[in-house]
């Protein structure tokens, strides 16, 4: 929204070539804001304004640009070397990394050379560990104190090295051997008297994350805990990074996307909707699409083996769409749900049977209303138009009964298949809401006939 009110005065600006005024307006905005209007303006005006910023604000606002906009920057400020190589050492580590990941391998190698030395040591440390770590998530931009020191050295330090640090609000405490063993918040060291040591101002308790851990993984610790900073140290415990709430917000934002692409019946896309090939997105469709299509082709299979009854009670053909939608619908609610709760921690493999029971009694419910809602609609237009014969009844309660297994048996189908994929070790996104209805369609098929079957016996088959 604020791109769109500022981008013409921007444009102005710079087709009057009037930079001076230019880099005052853009000054005055968060970097958010600066990367709002840089993503919406052409090749030739971006690169403009970009250069215009000062070089913290650059940094700063180049983390905020989507990858697309990143990779064309850096594809133009190749031809500077010394500008890119700027940005890039200035770059918070984590973020340089999720670029060096989007970018073909020989693109990487070259700007590493753009790095300093100790920033390509850090650049190849974190690309060494596995994708999807947390490894790739930290950043080594983190401040320290030995716990030895008093209040007063520890304070003397932060001022010192506090400037490049991604975060201020939690303080680290090493021994010797650069071994975490405390952490605190920066109050407590304000607050103290500054003769007294760091040691005695710890806690005793302390949460860390191994480098080797899963992104997913931190996203619970971090809301558990109410953290906005956690440790990273390796095997031995030593402190080798941190990771910060807005890298969390990220992954969480990335996990998120996926479910609710795994859950619409498709494979989840590695990156926005309009920047993925046409022939990549219809790929990732078509597959689930074609397993999804052979499925249906088993409700035909279905009204097949029941051919003699349907061709005695052409009636009951009438309520198949009513009957399969209900169950699909009722099973696509219940997975969704379920997925959605296992996904957030509300939700365990052991608490399969709490969810069984409860979608037992939902699904009686919902299955009984909706029988009763069938039932009386069937009473009205046979009063009103006599459509339905002097059996109607049967009818009615056919209708009705299948109604209600067929939602007790879609909603037990939706909330146990997500339960036993991940118990199998499968993504339980992967049990969608299409899957779940096309298989709901074909037993309930199989519950609708049979039932008819049982009631109509003798009367209408």
């Amino acid at each position: 929204m604020f791109s769109a009110l500022v981008n013409p005065e921007i444009r102005q600006l710079i087709k009057s070539k009037n930079f001076k005024l230019l880099r005052e307006v853009l000054t005055d905005l968060y970097p958010v804001e600066i990367a709002g209007i840089i993503d919406d303006l052409p090749a030739q005006d971006d690169i403009i304004v970009f250069r215009l910023l000062p070089r913290d604000l650059a940094v700063r606002t180049f983390e905020q640009l989507s990858l697309e906009k990143q990779h064309e920057l850096v594809d133009r400020l190749a031809k500077d070397p010394y500008s890119l190589s700027t940005l890039l050492n200035d770059l918070s580590p984590d973020d340089r990394t999720s670029l060096f990941e989007e970018l073909p391998g020989y693109i990487t190698q070259k700007l590493m050379r753009l790095l300093s030395p100790e920033q390509r040591r850090i650049a190849v440390t974190l690309l060494g560990y596995p994708p999807e770590s947390v490894g790739r998530l930290m950043t080594p931009d983190y401040v320290c104190v030995n716990d030895k020191w008093t209040v007063e050295k520890a304070l003397d330090h932060i001022r010192k090295t506090g400037s490049d640090s991604e975060t201020l609000n939690v303080i680290y405490v090493v021994d010797d051997n650069e071994r975490l063993i405390g952490d605190m918040r920066i109050r407590q060291i304000i607050l103290s008297e500054p003769m007294v040591p760091i040691s005695s101002l710890m806690d005793g308790r302390l949460l860390t994350l191994k480098a080797t851990d899963d992104q997913e993984s931190v996203i619970g610790i971090f809301q558990d805990y109410d953290r906005t900073a956690l440790p990273v140290t390796d095997t031995d415990g030593v402190l080798i990074g941190i990771v910060t709430i807005d890298d969390v917000f990220d992954v969480m934002e990335e996990e998120v996307t996926e479910d609710i692409q795994k859950v619409g019946g498709t494979e989840a896309l590695d990156a926005p909707y309009l920047d993925i090939p046409l022939f990549t997105l219809i790929k990732k469709r078509a597959k689930w699409l074609i397993s999804l299509f052979i499925g249906e082709m088993l409700t035909a299979s279905a009204m097949g083996a029941f051919e003699d009854e349907i061709a005695k009670a052409v009636v009951l053909a009438l309520f198949v769409p009513l009957i399969i939608s209900s169950g699909g619908n009722s099973g696509s609610q219940a997975a969704t749900l379920v997925i959605r709760a296992m996904s957030l921690g509300e939700v365990k493999l052991a608490d399969w049977w709490t969810v069984m029971k409860r979608e037992i009694f939902s699904g009686l419910a919902l299955g009984g209303l909706l029988g009763v809602i069938g039932i009386i609609r069937i009473a009205i237009w046979q009063k009103a138009f006599g459509m339905y014969g002097e059996h109607w009844l049967s009818i009615a309660v056919t209708v009705g009964l299948s109604l209600i297994l067929v939602v007790l048996w879609g909603t037990l189908t939706g909330s146990m298949l997500p339960l036993f994929m991940k118990k199998i070790g499968a993504d339980p996104a992967t049990s969608s809401a299409p899957f779940v209805a096309t298989l709901v369609d074909v037993t309930g098929l199989v519950i609708y006939f049979s039932m008819a079957i049982f009631i109509m016996q003798g009367h209408l088959i």
